[in-house]
């Protein structure tokens, strides 16, 4: 069986996903910054910060592939994105290079296209569009993988994950959410698949409010289980519970869109 390891393992995701990938990845290696409080003696941790490029490459000693969900995962300071996104997500492709790692699935956001307009449906070929300093390391990631799989032979599959959980929590939602067990099939495409050498597909469940051409995750295989509308009476009751935001309802990257904006408002219209 190949050695997978996942980085993140501390945060939302990485703690859901270490109850799913172990029953198909049973050599699984977790890690993160620090171990997750709530790490059973059956998983195998193993501590690095992603800025240091020498625990990065000794985290990569002996792995078939990798899923990278470590870093910083919201909006935050520009130093703090720096050491754990840029220079971390470049340590990971490098360390993954120098070590024959052959396959990496890299956690990218909705985000990387955050400054898209609702009306509008886009596909994996648009150009970027970050909505904050967080969405701009996920562009430079996409961008890193492209280098290392043109240049240097790695089979890399980026993931544009909407908003991941059990259900979808507002009207924004209810178009971008992510099933658990469907980010495992993603994984799964960007592991296994013989075709992949370099991918960028939305992270999404079927969704039918999606403002997102997923096409190219289908053609590779993608067959989503989870349904955005069945939880659209809750989705909709909470986000009755939410103040208007002009500038985040109009934009697919929704609040991350209105902090510290301070562009003309009036154009709004006019951005397609």
């Amino acid at each position: 069986m190949p050695r997978i390891l996942m980085t993140g393992a501390s945060g939302g995701i990485g703690t859901s996903l270490r109850k799913l990938l172990p029953p198909i990845y049973p050599d699984l290696l977790l890690s993160d910054i620090k171990p997750p409080a709530d790490l059973s003696s059956q998983e195998t941790f193993k501590a690095a910060d992603l800025a240091d490029l020498a625990q990065v490459e000794a985290l990569c000693d002996g792995v078939d592939g990798i899923i990278h969900f470590g870093g910083y995962s919201v909006e935050g300071p520009w130093n703090d994105i720096l050491q754990a996104n840029i220079i971390g997500g470049y340590n990971l492709f490098e360390a993954a290079r120098r070590k024959g790692v052959k396959r990496v699935v890299f956690a990218s956001s909705n985000h990387a296209v955050g400054f898209y307009p609702r009306h509008r449906k886009i596909d994996n070929d648009v150009q970027p569009r970050p909505d904050g300093r967080y969405g701009v390391s996920k562009v430079f990631g996409e961008a890193v993988g492209s280098l290392y799989a043109d240049k240097h032979g790695l089979k890399v599959t980026c993931l544009r994950i909407g908003n991941f959980g059990e259900k979808p929590l507002d009207k924004r939602r209810l178009s971008i959410w992510l099933k658990p067990e469907d980010l495992v099939q993603l994984c799964r495409i960007g592991l296994e698949h013989p075709d992949i050498h370099f991918e960028v597909l939305y992270g999404a469940s079927l969704n039918e409010r999606a403002w997102w051409d997923n096409q190219r995750a289908y053609d590779l295989g993608y067959r989503p289980t989870g349904r955005a509308e069945n939880f659209r009476e809750h989705a909709m009751a909470e986000q009755a519970k939410l103040p208007a935001d002009p500038i985040g309802d109009y934009f697919q990257g929704g609040a991350f869109c209105t902090t510290e904006f301070d562009a003309d408002t009036s154009r709004i219209i006019d951005w397609g």
